[in-house]
């Protein structure tokens, strides 16, 4: 059928919308010519009947991938508007512009046929109420989704096969560099290396991360620490036990290549959830000695077996019940000096239970003396805590 017919005077009354969008940053800069042709859609849009202050541009999402629209603010505006009746005309240059994704295609196409809105892209325009022409929207969706599913696979490809050699270059840990052969070699600066070097060897030690933090502490020994930017520069901060936990963890130190130790999954928000494969066996690579290393590959596997073992009585307790007693204030009072949450702990004193409303992570995270505790008993007895119960 011709363009011209498909377009009617109820579509002309509306205004069109013509949605641009590149993958990347970098297409934007360098893929002129593709964005001057989406943007000379206008022109067909002026020729079918619409005047050129009907017509409406989207391109916020400039740089947006059309995986999924959870991230493209401009394609949910451009959803809301067609199934508001604004929308004559959806245009874009090719069906991977405006969606990747079979699910978010296909929706557009369910509110567009409902809307009677009009799809016009390179090819033609199309009318989603009919049949045939909603059929080859389809096809065209689901071959945009397969294309990206290959281009993906094919550059996951080359990755892993460089992986699985172990050449193929990551982001290092605090206290390796790669030199001019793009070689792994430890960090060319004594004190970073003296300073992991005296990590290890305490915690093998004590045996403990919250006591090597405390160690630290109690020395005066500040860990290093690396920004990874155009310019990274290693910085020298107290040491935390999360920061231990990662070092502890983290296969680079025993001189080990290890690609693929966590696993991502995208939320439905677009958000990422990760999650950490703890045995080596499920890493896409693992190759021992590739490079030097601080610690042996048997005494970073001692590590994590003494870490585990540490970690069975936090294990027990995360599992079971909520102990005895109800405090007033659990979860809702704040301390004064460092403003993070009190945490509550039951005592058995004078043949019942008290409440303590203790601040400790300052203890737990840097071992620190603690911030502060308050009974809970006499917070219980305040007049205006009884009246607002």
């Amino acid at each position: 059928m011709n363009e011209a017919l498909k377009v009617q005077l109820q579509h002309l009354e509306r205004d069109a919308y013509l949605y641009i969008r590149q993958s990347s940053m970098r297409q934007v800069l360098e893929n002129i010519e593709s964005t001057q042709r989406q943007y000379a859609l206008r022109a067909r849009a002026t020729a079918l009947g619409w005047p050129d202050d009907r017509i409406i541009v989207i391109d916020c999402d400039q740089g947006e991938s059309g995986a999924s629209a959870a991230w493209r603010e401009g394609f949910r505006r451009l959803v809301t508007d067609v199934g508001l009746g604004r929308a004559g005309i959806v245009m874009g240059l090719e069906v991977s512009r405006l969606a990747r994704n079979n699910a978010d295609w296909h929706r557009l196409l369910e509110i567009s046929a409902l809307a009677e809105t009009l799809i016009l892209d390179e090819d033609g325009v199309y009318d989603p109420t009919h049949f045939n022409d909603r059929l080859l929207l389809g096809l065209k969706g689901t071959m945009s989704e397969a294309e990206l599913h290959v281009l993906k696979a094919r550059l996951r490809g080359g990755i892993l096969n460089k992986v699985r050699r172990g050449e193929y270059q990551c982001l290092l840990p605090t206290g390796f560099v790669y030199d001019e052969a793009g070689n792994v070699g430890l960090d060319p600066d004594v004190q970073v290396r003296e300073t992991l070097t005296h990590f290890f060897e305490t915690f093998a030690r004590v045996g403990s991360v919250h006591q090597t933090v405390k160690a630290f502490r109690t020395e005066g020994v500040r860990f290093p620490s690396r920004h990874h930017t155009s310019d990274p520069t290693v910085i020298f901060r107290p040491l935390t036990a999360s920061a231990a936990m990662r070092t502890l963890y983290n296969p680079r130190y025993a001189g080990a290549y290890a690609y693929g130790r966590r696993q991502y999954r995208r939320r439905v928000d677009g958000g990422k959830v990760i999650q950490r494969k703890p045995d080596s066996r499920d890493w896409l690579a693992c190759i021992p000695d590739a490079h030097s290393g601080y610690i042996s590959w048997e005494q970073y596997q001692e590590n994590l077996r003494i870490l585990q073992t540490n970690g069975r009585g936090y294990e027990v307790a995360r599992r079971s019940p909520p102990r005895e007693g109800a405090a007033l204030l659990q979860g809702r009072a704040v301390c004064g000096r460092c403003g993070r949450h009190f945490r509550v702990r039951y005592a058995a004193r004078r043949g019942r239970v008290e409440a303590w409303y203790v601040c400790d992570r300052a203890h737990g995270a840097r071992a620190e003396p603690y911030c502060q505790s308050i009974a809970g008993a006499p917070i219980v007895r305040l007049p205006v805590m009884n009246s607002a119960t």
